[in-house]
Order: structure tokens, then sequence, then C-alpha cells
């Protein structure tokens, strides 16, 4: 059986750099200690979103490859015109935490591509961040959810709820995301 590479995380990160959600997959969602080892990378990761939104001749809002961790995991990054980034990384062994025996992931894989721009099928293939922002708008419109409650600034003043989205058709979308992706699929 073959592996194929898949979603380790996904970041939500809003524009004052504060995590506002990370999912977890398998096999990393059980492992002890990597909560903490994937918000390092996530976090790690700020400094290129940063380096990146500073090209201001920047049409598409997809940042790419952010940074392969190792041969394993990459992370690849894409931002939002409100400044919050969508964070995937990419596990190259899969699943079932073996190397992968694929030839791995390309950018299309990854990043949102519209049909009209594009004849080739094979690049129609990952929508993983046009989902996480349709995911994202859809929590936006929700009239009891506001934004800025999530800031650092509003949890330190005490008018704020800080921290982590806590939306469950939210969190069950990221993870339902995470868990169907997987390179070459055409519809998330």
């Amino acid at each position: 059986m073959t592996t194929s590479p898949s979603i380790a995380c996904i970041g939500i990160i809003g524009k004052h750099d504060n995590p506002l959600h990370i999912s977890l997959f398998p096999p990393h969602a059980s492992a002890q200690g990597a909560y903490l080892e994937f918000s390092f990378l996530l976090n790690a990761s700020l400094d290129i979103f940063e380096l990146r939104t500073r090209d201001r001749n920047r049409v598409d809002q997809d940042l790419g490859k952010l940074q392969a961790v190792d041969e394993r995991l990459s992370i690849w990054g894409w931002e939002t015109g409100t400044g919050t980034k969508f964070a995937a990384v990419v596990d190259m062994w899969g699943k079932d935490g073996r190397p992968s025996t694929g030839l791995g992931v390309k950018g299309e894989d990854v990043k949102p591509v519209s049909r009209y721009f594009c004849n080739d099928a094979s690049t129609i293939a990952g929508l993983v961040f046009k989902a996480l922002q349709t995911a994202y708008i859809r929590l936006l419109q929700n009239p009891f959810y506001t934004p800025d409650d999530h800031t650092p600034m509003a949890a330190q003043s005490g008018n704020g709820k800080g921290g982590e989205i806590t939306s469950k058709k939210f969190i069950d979308e990221v993870r339902r995301i995470g868990n169907t992706w997987r390179p070459g699929l055409e519809k998330v």
C-alpha cells in the first residue's frame, strides 16, 4: 500500500499574530507534545508570512510553501485581505507515519486555483485554503461571533474572550478539510 501526503496541522492565526485555532491530524493528533511542537512551527512561520506579505506587487493571497521543516514536514501559507493567516503543515509521510512513495506535493495541491484561469484539470486540485476561507467567512457571518473579541488587546483589557475560536461548527469544518485533503483532490 502506498502512502500519500496528508495534512498534519491547520492553523488559523489572527491579524495580531495570535493563534485563533490549531487542529492536529493523525498520526500527530495523539502524539504527546505534538500540540506544543506545531504551535512552535506555526509561530516560526509568522516571520516568513511577514517577509512574503511585504511585497506590495503581490496579487495573489497565496504565499506558497513557506518552509520545509525537514524531509517530512512543510508549511504552506495563505493570508486573507484582513490579515488573518491560514497555515497548513503537510506531512509527506501521510496518516500512517511512513515515508511517502509518491511524488510529493505541488503548489497546486494546496493553494486555491480557479477553474476560470486554468484549463489543466490536474492543477484544480488543492482547494484547502479556499475551503478554509469559506469556513472562516461563514464564521464571520455569525452575528454572535465578533472577531475583535479574539485579539490580545481585548483579552488583556478584559473586554474580549481572547484565545481561540470555540465555534463547534467551524472546528468541525476545519477537521473535515484536514481529514479529507490529499494531493490531487479536486474538491475539499
